[in-house]
C-alpha cells in the first residue's frame, strides 16, 4: 500500500495552499472541504508505477458550496496559482494530478451528483438503491484534512454507516441472482454447447459478482473493477474464497473444473449469509448436469421474501449513470485533439 503522494500532497496544502487560501479567501478558508478523496488510485492508496502516466502528482481536492464555488472557484485560481512554488517535497507542480498547480476547487453539491447523484445523502430506500456503490466509495476513501463547517465530513460520516438494512437485503438478493442465473447457470450451458466465448463471458462476471457478494456480506462498499480484487483481498472472507478464485483464473483450468470451482464459491457465500441471518437454513442441495449449482438463486427468494414491497420492487442501479452523464459532457466540451492527448493516442 502506498500512497506517498497523499503524505506528500498534505504538506503541500499545510504549507502552502492553506495559509494562501487563507491571506487571500478567509472566508473560503472557514467553508472548504480539503484534502485527496475522489477518483484516482491513490485515494485508495493503491497507486503504483503505472499510475504516474495520467491524472496523478500533487494533489489537493477543495470542495465548497454550490454558490461560493460559482462566485470564486476562478478567482481562486488565477490568485493561488501565480504564486505556487514549481515543485513540492521533489514533485514538480507541472505532474500535479491537476497539470500546473495540483488544486481542485470544485462544488459540494456537483461533485456528489456526479458521484452519487445526489446532492445530500440519501433520505429514502429507493434513492440509495439508485446510487451505484462504486461511486459511493469515491465520497468515503481518501482523507480530509480540513473542514471547519464539518459539512463533507457529515456526508462522508454517514455513508460509512453503510446501507440501510432492507437496501443491503435487496442489493445482496440482487447479486445472488446474477451470480447465479447469469454466472454459474449460464457458464455451465455455455461449456456443454462448446461456446467459448460466452463462457469466458459468464466465467468473469460470476467472479466478479461473487467478489461483490463477499464485500456486500462484510458490509464493506466495493470499489470499481480494476482495485475489486486487491481490496477484495483485505477481506476476511478472501481467506476462504480467493484459493478458490485462484485456481478456477488458472489458463490450464477446465470448464468443467471451473463450474465445479464457482459452486464452493457458492457455498461459502451461502454459508455466511446462513451465518449473518440473512436466510434461514435449509437442506443441501444437489444441482443438475445440465443447470448446474444455482443455490445462490435460493437465497435470492428467501431474501426477497422478506423484503418490504417497495424495496423488494426496485431494481438496484449496477452502472455509473451519474458520472458517465458528467463525463459525456466533458469529453463533449473539449477539443478532439486534446481527448486524443489525454488517452495517450498520438498520430503515427
Amino acid at each position: 500500500m502506498t500512497s506517498g503522494i497523499v503524505n506528500i500532497s498534505r504538506g503541500f496544502f499545510e504549507d502552502i495552499i492553506r495559509p494562501l487560501i487563507e491571506q487571500h479567501f478567509p472566508d473560503v478558508a472557514e467553508q472548504m472541504a480539503c484534502g485527496v478523496y475522489g477518483y484516482g488510485s491513490e485515494a485508495l492508496f493503491l497507486d503504483d508505477e503505472l499510475s504516474r502516466d495520467h491524472h496523478w502528482g500533487l494533489r489537493v481536492d477543495i470542495l465548497l458550496p454550490d454558490a461560493m464555488h460559482r462566485q470564486l472557484g476562478v478567482a481562486i485560481l488565477e490568485t493561488i496559482v501565480p504564486e505556487l512554488p514549481p515543485q513540492y517535497g521533489g514533485v514538480a507542480l507541472r505532474d500535479a494530478h491537476v497539470t500546473g498547480h495540483g488544486i481542485a476547487p470544485e462544488s459540494l453539491q456537483a461533485f456528489l451528483r456526479r458521484t452519487i447523484g445526489l446532492t445530500d445523502l440519501p433520505h429514502t430506500d429507493a434513492e440509495w438503491l439508485d446510487i451505484p456503490e462504486v461511486d459511493i466509495v469515491h465520497i468515503t476513501n481518501g482523507e480530509v484534512w480540513h473542514d471547519p463547517s464539518g459539512e463533507f465530513t457529515r456526508i462522508r460520516h454517514a455513508l460509512m454507516e453503510y446501507y440501510p438494512e432492507p437496501v443491503w437485503l435487496r442489493r445482496i438478493s440482487h447479486w445472488c441472482r446474477y451470480a447465479s442465473g447469469m454466472g454459474i447457470y449460464a457458464l455451465n450451458r455455455a461449456a456443454l454447447r462448446d461456446n467459448p466465448v460466452y463462457a469466458f463471458t459468464a466465467f468473469s462476471r460470476c467472479i466478479k459478482w461473487s467478489i461483490e457478494l463477499a464485500f456486500l456480506l462484510e458490509r464493506t462498499y466495493f470499489p470499481y473493477d480494476k482495485w475489486l480484487y486487491p481490496l477484495f483481498q483485505q477481506l476476511p472472507l478472501a481467506t476462504r474464497m480467493d484459493p478458490l478464485i485462484v485456481e478456477a483464473v488458472r489458463p490450464e483450468t477446465s470448464w468443467e473444473r471451473r463450474v465445479e470451482l464457482l459452486g464452493a464459491l457458492a457455498d461459502v457465500l451461502d454459508e455466511k449469509m446462513i451465518e449473518l441471518a440473512i436466510i434461514p437454513p435449509h437442506p443441501q442441495f444437489a444441482g443438475s448436469g445440465t443447470s448446474s449449482y444455482r443455490l445462490l438463486e435460493h437465497a435470492y427468494g428467501a431474501i426477497l421474501k422478506r423484503l418490504p414491497a417497495d424495496v423488494r420492487n426496485h431494481v438496484p442501479c449496477w452502472d455509473q449513470i451519474p458520472l458517465e452523464q458528467f463525463h459525456t459532457g466533458y469529453v463533449e466540451s473539449i477539443p478532439i485533439e486534446e481527448w486524443d492527448a489525454i488517452l495517450h493516442l498520438t498520430p503515427e
